[in-house]
């Protein structure tokens, strides 16, 4: 085919001026800024990373300082360039970026002056992009200093490796604000938290060595939000799916009830959202957390599935097929594995269901003494006052046909009035504060009388009345109080060689 004569072409390069202003709005945030240039480090070869900050100073500055290969002067002008990888390149199994825009992006959404100085074989390289130079001369030009000794941290960069330095912090630090400085340690701390996070596999080395990452000097720790060593966590079978492009592994796992942690674990791995927002899947890219806390439009986050998390590990290999955005924060699921993933919440919500409604379960099934009892018809479901508890049936029956009447129908207004509403939002919100009514020893002792003696003439005995009692509130939660009852009865009706 012959090119047209006719047709012309012209080049039409973007202007800097307005294309490195856009760059900045990507929608970074501190902590996912940090994270991006943070995996630079990790496919670097880094083991030992540091995060520094400086608040005190009358123009603030953060670092990013590793230990990896560091680069050459070519190399580092590489990386200055934006988009100087292409996303369909094939990479290394173990490269954490894509698009060759993480570094800049990422760094431009925080400051305006980014500075990288590299140290690769002794020799030191050293070069800046300054945006407010950009803007000016509407040219994409890049400085490069004699040396870096004027750049902060620069004398800690001793061996090979790079030091990435943040300066005119003008998305962080605004002037107007007295309360500029506070705020930028606040999401510091923050950052932190999140890189402790979206890091924790290899903060705790459990697979291909460990990584150090400290914030000035204070060491990070992982924090895994399946809880993988408690011994209450239940790890349900694996599964793997096999495209043209890679293999997805897929892991599900039921978080403890908070009756089997401590008040404290219970709070950690809620996390600021709470376990509601925090179920779902947990996308992992190289050990890497792109997402979590999402069932992918797939599910609704419900209450009784809310300690439910699955695990899913992707190699890089399947960027285009998740739609892994610049960020590494969001993703999709492809075509053929969102039907394998509905079926694997359909399986792992029922172990979920069990663990937060087991010890409900458990009462309301075992007890043949229900005061309360779960009535179903078709798509409602309401509780009710079983009027058959022994306790209240011989109370109704020695009255009057009137007055029992009347019984009747306060036990109905007591249902009726059952406040469902505010126990949902005490048991969405704070379920670990959420007990039953404490009712008085004296009056305990009464009813479980009552109870005994009752049941007793039904022809019950002692050692089924026990076991019946024993499955029952109030009695199984007070059971030492109630069992001395028992005994004192059963003295004195001279039954206690039947108990």
């Amino acid at each position: 085919m012959t090119e047209d004569p006719r047709q012309r072409e012209m080049e039409l390069p973007p202007r800097a001026s307005s294309l490195v202003e856009s760059l900045r709005d990507m929608g970074y945030s501190l902590r996912t800024a940090l994270a991006d240039v943070i995996d630079n480090s990790i496919t670097a070869g880094a083991r030992n990373i540091h995060l520094l900050a400086d608040t005190h100073h009358a123009a603030p500055a953060i670092g990013i300082l590793d230990d990896g290969v560091g680069m050459t002067e070519e190399e580092l002008f590489e990386a200055m360039r934006p988009g100087t990888r292409n996303p369909l390149e094939t990479r290394s199994a173990d490269d954490l970026g894509r698009f060759g825009l993480g570094l800049k992006t990422a760094s431009f959404s925080q400051c305006r002056r980014l500075t990288v100085i590299t140290r690769k074989a002794s020799a030191v390289s050293c070069a800046t992009w300054d945006l407010d130079k950009v803007a000016e001369r509407d040219r994409w030009v890049v400085e490069i200093p004699d040396n870096a000794d004027h750049v902060r941290w620069s004398g800690r960069l001793q061996d090979n490796g790079t030091l990435v330095v943040w300066e005119k912090l003008d998305r962080l630090v605004s002037p107007d604000r007295q309360d500029g400085r506070h705020d930028l340690v606040r999401q510091l701390d923050e950052a932190a938290t999140h890189v402790e996070f979206v890091f924790h596999r290899f903060l705790s080395g459990r697979v291909g060595g460990r990584l150090a990452i400290s914030m000035n000097d204070r060491e990070l720790r992982p924090f895994d939000p399946f809880h993988s060593n408690h011994p209450a966590t239940q790890h349900h079978p694996e599964e793997t799916i096999r495209l043209d492009s890679g293999e997805i592994r897929i892991w599900p796992v039921t978080l403890p009830h908070h009756d089997k942690v401590t008040a404290e674990e219970w709070k950690r791995f809620a996390g600021p959202e709470g376990y509601v927002s925090n179920q779902g899947f947990y996308l992992y890219r190289n050990r890497r957390l792109i997402v979590h806390g999402t069932w992918f439009r797939l599910a609704r986050q419900l209450e009784l599935t809310k300690l439910a998390r699955v695990g899913i590990d992707i190699p890089n290999t399947l960027d285009a097929d998740w739609k892994i955005d610049v960020r590494k924060a969001s993703a999709q699921p492809p075509a053929p594995v969102r039907e394998r993933l509905r079926r694997i919440i359909e399986r792992i919500g029922v172990p979920s269901r069990r663990a937060y409604t087991g010890r409900g379960a458990r009462l309301t099934e075992a007890s043949r003494l229900p005061v309360w009892r779960r009535v179903q018809d078709k798509n409602h479901i309401f509780y009710r006052i079983d009027e058959q508890n022994p306790v209240l049936a011989a109370f109704r029956d020695d009255l009057d046909p009137a007055r029992a009447r009347d019984f009747e129908r306060i036990l109905r207004l007591l249902a009726s009035t059952f406040p469902l509403e505010a126990l949902h939002v005490d048991v969405s919100a704070i379920p670990e504060e959420v007990r039953l009514s404490q009712i008085g020893s004296e009056d305990l002792r009464v009813i479980a009388s009552s109870m005994w003696h009752i049941l007793r003439s039904r022809g019950q005995s002692p050692t089924e009345i026990e076991e019946w009692m024993r499955s029952a509130e109030p009695f199984r939660a007070r059971w030492a109080e109630t069992s001395r009852v028992l005994t004192e009865i059963c003295k004195s009706a001279g039954s206690t060689e039947n108990r």
